[in-house]
Formats: C-alpha cells, structure tokens, sequence
C-alpha cells in the first residue's frame, strides 16, 4: 500500500518499539509524576514532533538516495537488517542489571510549551533514534516504490499516531500513580530479550527479500 509492505508487522515492532522503557519514557513519567497529566502530555506531544523531525529527515534524504540506484537501495537495507539485528541481540543479551529499583526522576516545574520543547529535543537531539529510523523505515519500503518519499512518510505517520497514543497513556497512567514507575529488573530483562528476538527476525526476513 503506497509503496510499502509488511504494514502489520511494521505496525508490531513499532509498537513493542514504543513500549520498551528509555528516555522519551522516563521524560514523560517524570513530567506526569511531577506536574499531572497536562505536563506529561505536552512531554509526548514533543516527543511525537520529534519523530516528525527524524521521519522527514528520513524521507528527503533516503527517499533520493533510493530512488536513484537500485543498488543503493539494497545496500541500505542490508546494512539496516544488520543495525536491527545487531540491535535485538543486545536487547536479548542484557539482564536488566542496574534497572531493578529504578524510580522515575523527578523533575523541576516548567511551562507546558517548555515541557513540548524538552520533550521535542529529548527525542530529536538522540542518536540512536536517527539511527534506528535511518535502519527500521527502509525495510518496508517497496523497492519498485512509485514514491520512496510517500512511503517514507505515511510510515513516519503510523509509527507516530502509535507511539503518541502510547505515551498519552503513560501520561494519563503515571500522573494517577503519581510515586511513577517502579520496574522490576527480572520482567524487564526477559521483556528485552522478547523483543530483540522480534527484531532480529525482523532484521533477518527482510534482509532476504530481493528486489523486484
């Protein structure tokens, strides 16, 4: 559909993605356990635009890079099928250690626009998230797409309306909780390894699929 394929499983990691504790979490429980749900809000509102940033970084540079070699486009999902296994066998090796007892930090009062903003930065000034989008898009972008662009951007757009939908329910469930979070080491640890299981057999399928 619009030059995509695999649309489900896309939708299934992206998901498990989105539930899988890290900063843009934590930004927002602490916002939520600090100020209530407004806060925590307007923190996964930033987040969400900031993986506007990453998704039409994506979209205008990959997009033409694809769209111009054949070959460039099966290097780039090669390499990308690699970062993503790569990426759950660490996730299937980690034990959780130094997470067990973890609490949500507490965070200093601030206006609900600087809250977006932070949140915006704390997801757009990451990495490893420009990496993951640079690595995970390309996969289930069709090879004889008619707009590599198109197809770039309504995965941004689902993966966004996903994850935004969890992390207002994170907002919503840790301004109530209010203590925030408590993550018990050992659930954590077998959650990772769930989830980079998913991930190199992700990274793995895809790696195989030929052009057409």
């Amino acid at each position: 559909m619009f030059g995509t394929h695999d649309l489900l499983l896309f939708v299934a990691a992206g998901l498990l993605l989105n539930i899988t504790p890290g900063p843009d979490t934590l930004y927002i429980a602490g916002r939520s356990t600090a100020q209530g749900w407004r806060a925590g809000a307007a923190a996964a509102l930033g987040v969400g635009a900031g993986c506007v940033i990453h998704t039409t970084a994506a979209a205008i540079g990959l997009s033409a890079l694809l769209a111009a070699s054949t070959a460039a486009f099966t290097v780039v999902k090669i390499v990308g099928a690699v970062y993503l296994a790569y990426v759950g066998i660490g996730l299937m090796l980690s034990s959780g250690a130094g997470r067990q007892g973890s609490t949500v930090r507490r965070l200093p009062p601030a206006s609900l626009r600087k809250v977006f903003v932070q949140g915006c930065l704390t997801n757009a000034l990451n990495p490893k998230v420009a990496l993951f989008f640079l690595a995970f898009l390309p996969q289930f972008v069709s090879p004889d797409a008619p707009s590599k662009a198109l197809a770039f951007l309504l995965l941004g757009v689902v993966f966004n309306v996903t994850g935004t939908t969890w992390n207002l329910g994170v907002a919503v469930f840790t301004a109530h909780l209010a203590r925030g979070f408590r993550r018990d080491g050992r659930w954590l640890a077998w959650f990772n390894r769930g989830v980079g299981a998913v991930f190199v057999y992700i990274g793995v399928r895809l790696a195989f699929i030929k052009p057409v």
